[in-house]
């Protein structure tokens, strides 16, 4: 059978921290993301995100799920990209880390966003997975800027931000989730980053750069 691989690149990154898989949700993973998807994100009521995709009705989500990974995929051009890339750990899967740009090759910018079910909140891996897109971006990419943002009040976001060495970058208000809240914005570059002892291993990073007009 064809590797799916060899006709869209970005399937063939794989990056490996010490406890984690970072690598692009294919249509046989959509399951196992639903699945850790419904099982809990956040707290009734609390929700982080700016689009509440996590309260659709359970008949909806696997949809709705579905569709947003088929659209990135979809709308992937050098100009304007977005890697969904699922999380595993022991071999479960367990939350998604994004990882997009627009006007890279002029921008040298990126913007992430993630998320992890509740079960395994608290360990670590937030930080680890967000730790693995950055050395990817800044090592791999050529990115000089990283930048995320997250609800004001989420502290456990900011606080991994910080950890990382991500410096504030402004407050907005927005409508997220229907509601006005204050968004803290931040921003990282390479000297800033507070670099993980491990080492990240990145694997298919050649065919992806060459996909999205990036020198080798």
């Amino acid at each position: 059978m064809t590797d799916p691989a060899s006709y869209w690149p970005p399937f063939g990154l794989t990056l490996t921290t010490p406890r984690l898989v970072l690598r692009p949700i294919r249509d046989e993973d959509i399951p196992a993301a639903v699945d850790a998807a419904a099982s809990g994100i956040h707290e009734p009521g609390r929700n982080p995100f700016s689009t509440p995709w996590t309260e659709a009705p359970p008949q909806e989500l696997g949809t709705n799920m579905a569709q947003w990974y088929w659209r990135c995929r979809s709308g992937m051009t050098p100009n304007d990209w977005t890697l969904l890339l699922g999380i595993w750990h022991e071999d479960d899967f367990i939350g998604c880390q994004d990882i997009a740009a627009k006007d890279f090759a002029m921008l040298k910018t990126v913007t992430t966003g993630s998320w992890l079910r509740r079960s395994v909140q608290g360990s670590g891996l937030g930080k680890e997975m967000r730790a693995a897109v950055a050395l990817y971006a800044f090592d791999h990419l050529g990115a000089e800027v990283a930048e995320s943002e997250a609800a004001a009040w989420n502290q456990r976001s900011l606080g991994v931000s910080r950890s990382l060495g991500y410096e504030p970058n402004g407050i907005t208000r927005a409508n997220w989730a229907g509601k006005t809240q204050d968004v803290q914005k931040v921003r990282l570059t390479p000297a800033a980053f507070h670099r993980p002892a491990w080492q990240l291993q990145v694997q298919g990073h050649e065919a992806l750069a060459k996909y999205l007009g990036l020198p080798v």
